[in-house]
Order: structure tokens, then sequence, then C-alpha cells
């Protein structure tokens, strides 16, 4: 898991380039990771994302991090179309996020099913999040 964060931190975007960040990076990698096999191969990661609850998991970056408190803070909730998502199999997909501008990191993402979904998940975005003290800014698509 400690790759394939690493990786998506620097940009990866598929199974594969994980394991290409992990074998470019096993020097620097072996400082702090024991890997008696070596690094994964992208079908090992694969499998691996495919076992994870999407909840649990950020639940557990979430306390990792420990940086959902934003008073003080300005967060910025919008709804975003996925560009590149739609398929023959399906439309667009949709997410709304909650934005951090002074840590520029997003919080929370849910995935709604479409655009008008987006009104029903707000609530539920801020309650992953503590916004105590904190200014919440949205679109007109929110009010």
């Amino acid at each position: 898991m400690v790759i394939a964060f690493c990786a998506i931190i620097c940009g990866a975007k598929d199974h594969e380039d994980i394991e290409g960040f992990g074998n470019l990076r096993k020097g620097w990698l072996t400082q702090f990771l024991e890997m008696p096999n070596g690094i994964p191969d992208s079908d090992t990661f694969r499998r691996v994302f495919e076992r994870l609850n999407p909840a649990e998991l950020a639940e557990c970056l979430y306390s990792w991090l420990d940086n959902r408190k934003c008073a003080g803070k300005t967060v910025a909730i919008d709804g975003k179309t996925i560009c590149g998502s739609i398929s023959a199999a399906h439309k667009a997909y949709y997410v709304v996020s909650a934005w951090v501008s002074e840590n520029q990191i997003t919080l929370g993402e849910i995935a709604t099913d479409e655009k008008s979904n987006e009104i029903t998940a707000i609530p539920k975005l801020l309650d992953m999040i503590d916004v105590t003290d904190a200014v919440v800014t949205i679109d007109a698509m929110g009010c």
C-alpha cells in the first residue's frame, strides 16, 4: 500500500504505473520497507485494490492524515464531471468534492449517479469532515 500511495501521489494512473514507480525507486523504498520478494507486479496491485473496501480505506487515510478539521479554513464544495469517463457502457461519472484551499487538499469525495444528485451528496460529504468554524463555499447548484 505504501508503494501504491507514493506512486499515486507522484501521478500514477494505473496499476502498471504503480509497478513502474516501485521498480524505478526500489533503492529508496528499501530504506523503509522490507520487500523479500521484490516489487509486486501490476496484477498484484490490481488484486489488492479490488479487495479493498473504499469507505474503510478512505477512513484509514483520513485518520492517518488527521487533517479533517477545517477550523478557520475555506472548504470549497463542488461537483465535477470526470473528464473522459463516458463510454458505451455508462454515462459520465460525477463526483462532489470538498477542497480545503489553505491545505490544497481534497478531504472528501463522493461519487453520484448524475449531476442532479449533487444536492443529496453534499450533506453526506460534509458529514465526512469537520467543518466547525470553517467557511464553506458552494456553487449555485448547491444553493
